[in-house]
């Protein structure tokens, strides 16, 4: 079914919203939980998607990924704020902070999945089965999406804290170095279009998992 512009941002605007604000929210919620209450005193430990909501990130960025034909959905929040140095065990702690909101992001995918499952089985001819099996769809791709690149090794996302984490020191100090370029690096992936092609077959491995569960 061919959406027009205004349909798909009714569609993908509650998904997107809902998936950067709890990805976002639980970092927050796992960094109170070891230790950093940063990012709570800074009132980010909640689902107020406008305390999360980046302008360019957020909105148009998204926006543009929609209207450009065949294009790979890209967008981010605001980071939360972490002072990893006030986690009772910054090292250790670090990857649980920093895995929390893909496993947010992938809980959200396995709801989506069975909200989509409910309405192709409970709702045959009611007029809210196609926005809510649409929206759904959406909800899933929107998550899996996420999920997966964040957890690319590349600081600063999740995965990039995650290596940091789990090497020893001398090589975490030197993956730790690329994160002021870590989103132009990923900005160039973008661009050329092979992350695309990186996250391609791990979105796969994901969505077999999803689609198992619907």
């Amino acid at each position: 079914m061919e959406l027009n512009l205004i349909q798909n941002i009714a569609i993908w605007a509650l998904p997107v919203l809902f998936a950067i604000t709890v990805h976002e929210a639980a970092h927050a919620y796992a960094a109170k939980r070891f230790g950093d209450p940063t990012a709570f005193l800074m009132g980010r430990m909640t689902l107020n998607p406008m305390k999360h909501i980046d302008p360019i990130g957020t909105v148009a960025l998204p926006l543009l990924c929609l209207l450009l034909p065949g294009g790979f959905l890209f967008g981010y929040a605001k980071p939360v704020p972490v002072n990893f140095g006030a986690l009772r065990n910054p090292k250790h702690d670090m990857r649980w902070v920093a895995a929390a909101g893909p496993l947010a992001n992938l809980g959200m995918a396995i709801g989506w999945a069975l909200l989509y499952r409910f309405g192709l089985e409970f709702l045959q001819g009611n007029s809210f089965q196609l926005p809510l099996v649409l929206m759904a769809q959406a909800g899933i791709q929107i998550n899996v999406i996420l999920m997966v690149l964040n957890l690319l090794p590349l600081p600063p996302l999740d995965g990039g804290r995650i290596l940091v984490s789990i090497l020893p020191p001398a090589q975490a100090q030197l993956v730790a170095r690329i994160e002021p370029y870590g989103f132009f690096i990923l900005l160039g992936l973008l661009i050329t279009g092979l992350l695309g092609t990186i996250l391609a077959p791990f979105m796969g491995m994901v969505m077999k998992l999803i689609h198992w569960i619907m």
